[in-house]
């Protein structure tokens, strides 16, 4: 009788500990999701944000775009509006994609893999925004000269403030581009090496 005892006793323990230990996975899975949305809420915040501001914009430019009378004006203006919205919805929708992934529902490899794709989307935007931004600025200044002070730069030119104005103004959004840039890779990098710890 004591043996049988011993062995009830003994299958209660380990029915025990298995429930203990699915249990303590479960807390890491659930504090590691956690930690992992935490990292890009900061960030979606400011994207949100930006997003918001670029959606203004657009639509102050959308309301004066009749005051762009030439074709290459309106093709700035068109430009401009493909800018200030279709990259922040892009930018927001491959952060939504990243933050929501579900760490407990797929398998390491699954997650890791999912993971991976929606970070370097992310940061091929980000690229791509850098250099579109960047170049932007020479379709950009021109509408809002024209639409804020009526005035074609493309027919009477920049003076020599307005070029040095604009060329540290380029040359102050490369490097924001460039901080923000290695901000996201940061980002991202630290993201990753959560997801990695799971193993």
């Amino acid at each position: 009788m004591e043996i049988e005892e011993l062995q009830a006793a003994w299958l209660q323990m380990s029915k025990d500990l298995n429930q203990q230990k699915k249990l303590t996975n479960d807390i890491i899975l659930n504090m590691t999701q956690e930690k992992y949305q935490n990292k890009f809420r900061n960030v979606t915040t400011y994207e949100t944000v930006g997003a918001f501001i670029c959606f203004c914009i657009a639509l102050l430019l959308i309301v004066k775009f009749g005051k762009l009378d030439t074709w290459y004006l309106k093709a700035c203006g068109i430009f401009s509006l493909s800018y200030l919205i279709v990259l922040p919805i892009l930018v927001l929708k491959a952060l939504k994609e990243i933050k929501t992934l579900d760490i407990s529902k797929n398998s390491y490899k699954a997650n890791l893999s999912h993971y991976v794709k929606a970070k370097n989307r992310l940061l091929r935007l980000q690229q791509i925004g850098m250099g579109v931004g960047i170049l932007g600025m020479f379709f950009i200044v021109p509408v809002f000269s024209k639409i804020s002070s009526n005035k074609n730069i493309f027919e009477i030119g920049l003076k020599t403030e307005q070029v040095v104005l604009l060329a540290l103004t380029i040359l102050i959004t490369i490097v924001f581009c460039v901080w923000a840039y290695k901000g996201y890779q940061r980002l991202t990098l630290s993201a990753e090496e959560l997801l990695k710890d799971l193993v």
